[in-house]
């Protein structure tokens, strides 16, 4: 349960749903509780999300689940970190096979000539276990439907299967009658063997359907399995084992060679290659040294080391991980509007429509057995299991997969909208770059060169920005001794100003040395020939009582990540538009867009922070459907302004906060190429959505008729919708065969 401020979110595990119509039946239950914003039911993962006023009442939830008809669990119980036996739960379909059989031998024996059929005491004797033993599920939740006023499948399975079972009966106790007066005395055709089978094989589909399901959450707990149950504790006393729910951040952790990491810490001693492929997706190991930041869940590699603990529990990256997956595997796609809006009128249809064909058939002359058997299919065959399946289904394989990728799919809206997407906007600093510029080239006005550096390197020494942080790195590099700074102050999208050495000084970008009417007449070649070599440039000056003196230019260079070039060409060559978003000045920008093989034209320079979210505006401008890629804080405001945003994280973290709140989709890993293949994942699982939604229209369309016109028996609409389950999740399932190009 996750609490917030003024809103909380409540997790329930639902045992007990079949289909469409119990989804829509537990979310009409959960919103008529008083305080429930809204309610989210997944048939896939057998759980509901409930977002409440007031985090306390679970209990009250609960107990609507229950009055509804099903029984509430554990959140966890539908995903559970354990794999379950492939046989779990396959004893009660094992012993519906083995009574069927007898019944089923004599359909054989028609085949070959041979009248194997049982005497109707011995049908009786194995149909009515399967019906009344096994069956029991459909009665306790089909009448819990009837008490709700709705209708489910397992209202559609009583009513059929009870249906041919007591015509049976009738059939069975009236055959005397038939002798009495003076019809043939031949054993009379009865109908045991057609609920049995159809009961059991709804129980085989079920079952089919929950072990392909376990597949399907095979991403989940694979993440849960990378929780470590122990840590080793560095104490006073030396190193002590101890549950890891019980370290605390700031305590010290030993890591020995080839464990995972319990929690989020940084690298204290030691130096060691880590395995983050679970978490990133990165195939390669990752060297780590001292300062460094270590992430739960990851594989330690040849070093023992020491971690000072930044994060435990909910605060991990690996929680958030975990946390990301399960909202977009629970969370409903806006194509699922159209199978709930079906679903709520689905099964009362299908019973007048059963109901039609009995007095159709009956009232044009054939027997009422003929008539009932006929009803009887189309309450089988039109059992709505594989429409409640066929989206979250997807969705689940889909994110599962391309979480092993390292592309974590916040919510299924981003999901669905991110294969139309025909813009892609690209923050260059870390994204499109590695985002750890240097400084090129230091060019003082009226003071010498390491001064000017001591006095800039000073200033920044406070700040995280890259270009700050390669300001100090060149002042280090010069043994140069950097000075803490004083009423340090950032100016958003325009610099720094701060004061040392009892000096006012300011650092920013020639745009604000403008602004506050510094002279840079004299240094304005040297500035153009340094963006024209695309350098980033920016300005230092000094604050005195006769105004804003210019101190010095300093020009940055970055280089661009590997694979940037190639990721842009693919996304191009599928009739994706690229936009590359910069502060830096146009030459500088454009310089850079050249080595990545852009075209000036799809170049936004000299763009403050703040304007990146109505730049992206823009690009929505005339119906493009655009996707914001960034990787920092100052990004957030454009990730939640575009179509889709995806966060990307760097090597120290960034980028991951961002998506939680901001992006619907996490590029774990820094690799540009990502993007095409988070493109490529929701091409594909939206596909896999339309595919099994078509199907299962297009079965029950198709098959209704055909029963309801005599063309299909109840043991064959059993069958057909027993499979038509299992063909759906099967499909969803070859997601995860999928791996990015």
């Amino acid at each position: 349960m996750t609490n917030e401020t003024s809103s909380a979110t409540i997790d329930i595990g639902i045992g007990g749903m079949t289909c469409a119509s119990c989804v829509m039946r537990v979310e009409k239950a959960l919103k008529k509780v008083p305080g429930v914003d809204s309610a989210t039911v997944n048939l896939a993962t057998e759980s509901a999300r409930i977002e409440v006023h007031n985090p306390d009442m679970e209990a009250r939830l609960r107990r609507a689940v229950r009055d509804a008809g099903y029984e509430p669990l554990a959140p966890s119980a539908a995903i559970d970190t354990v794999d379950a036996s492939p046989w779990a739960g396959f004893a009660p379909v094992a012993i519906g096979l083995a009574l069927c059989a007898p019944l089923v031998l004599p359909m054989v024996g028609d085949l070959l000539g041979q009248d194997w059929m049982l005497p109707a005491l011995w049908q009786f004797l194995l149909a009515t276990p399967v019906q009344f033993i096994l069956g029991a599920r459909f009665y306790k939740a089909g009448w819990h439907a009837l008490l709700a006023r709705t209708g489910n499948m397992d209202l559609l399975v009583a009513l059929g299967t009870s249906a041919g079972w007591a015509l049976s009966m009738w059939l069975w106790f009236t055959a005397p009658d038939h002798a009495a007066h003076g019809m043939p005395a031949m054993a009379p055709h009865l109908y045991f063997e057609s609920s049995a089978v159809v009961v059991t094989l709804v129980l085989l589909g079920k079952w089919l359907e929950a072990a392909t399901r376990r597949q399907t959450t095979a991403a989940i707990r694979a993440l849960h399995s990378l929780r470590p149950d122990t840590a080793h504790l560095l104490g006073s006393e030396g190193e002590v084992d101890v549950p890891v729910a019980e370290v605390l951040v700031g305590d010290k952790i030993v890591v020995k060679p080839g464990e995972r990491f319990p929690v989020d810490g940084t690298l204290l001693e030691g130096r060691t290659q880590v395995d983050e492929s679970m978490l990133t997706g990165e195939p390669l190991p990752v060297t780590k040294e001292v300062g460094a930041k270590l992430t739960g869940g990851s594989i330690n590699g040849e070093g023992r080391v020491v971690l000072q603990v930044r994060a435990v529990g909910v605060d991990t990256v690996l929680s958030h991980i975990i946390r990301l997956v399960e909202d977009a595997q629970a969370a409903k796609a806006p194509i699922q509007r159209l199978v709930d809006q079906v679903s709520a009128v689905f099964v009362p249809v299908v019973l007048v429509i059963a109901l039609g064909t009995l007095l159709a058939w009956w009232l044009t002359g054939h027997s009422f057995e003929v008539a009932l058997i006929h009803a009887v299919a189309v309450l089988v065959i039109a059992c709505p299991c594989a429409l409640g399946l066929a989206t979250p289904a997807a969705i689940m394989a889909g994110t599962g997969v391309a979480a092993k990728f390292g592309i974590l799919i916040k919510d299924a809206q981003a999901l669905e909208v991110a294969h139309t997407v025909n813009v892609v906007a690209f923050d260059k600093t870390g994204t499109l770059t590695v985002g750890q510029p240097r400084l090129t080239a230091l060019v003082p006005v009226g003071l010498g060169e390491d001064e000017a550096l001591r006095l800039a390197a000073g200033l920044q020494s406070g700040s995280e920005h890259p270009l700050a942080h390669a300001v100090v790195a060149a002042a280090k590099a010069k043994t140069i001794d950097v000075q803490v700074p004083t009423e340090v102050q950032a100016v958003p999208g325009r610099g720094t100003q701060g004061v040392v050495a009892g000096r006012t000084l300011l650092l920013g970008s020639l745009r604000w040395m403008a602004e506050l009417g510094v002279a840079l007449d004299t240094v304005s070649t040297q500035a153009a020939q340094l963006q024209a070599d695309g350098a980033t440039v920016s300005a230092m000056a000094e604050r005195t009582g006769a105004g804003v003196t210019l101190l010095a230019l300093l020009a940055f260079a970055d280089e661009p990540k590997p694979g940037a070039k190639e990721a842009l060409a693919t996304l191009k060559a599928r009739g994706i538009q690229t936009v590359m978003i910069s502060g830096d000045n146009r030459g500088a920008a454009e310089a850079m867009a050249k080595r990545l093989g852009l075209d000036a034209k799809d170049v936004l320079a000299e763009v403050l922070p703040g304007d990146k979210a109505a730049k992206v505006a823009e690009l929505k401008a005339g119906g493009k459907v655009v996707a914001m890629v960034g990787d920092g804080v100052n990004d957030a405001p454009a990730l939640a302004a575009a179509d889709v945003g995806m966060a990307m994280a760097n090597p120290n973290g960034g980028g991951t906060d961002v998506a939680m709140h901001a992006a619907g989709i996490t590029l774990m890993r820094g690799d540009p190429l990502l993007v095409a293949g988070a493109l490529d994942i929701s091409r594909r699982t939206v596909a896999k959505i339309r595919q099994n939604l078509f199907w299962a229209f297009a079965y029950n369309a198709a098959g209704i008729p055909l029963a309801a016109l005599g063309y299909l028996s109840p043991v064959v609409a059993g069958a057909a919708m027993a499979l038509s389950s299992v063909s759906v999740m099967i499909n969803a399932l070859l997601l995860k065969r999928w791996k990015p190009d």
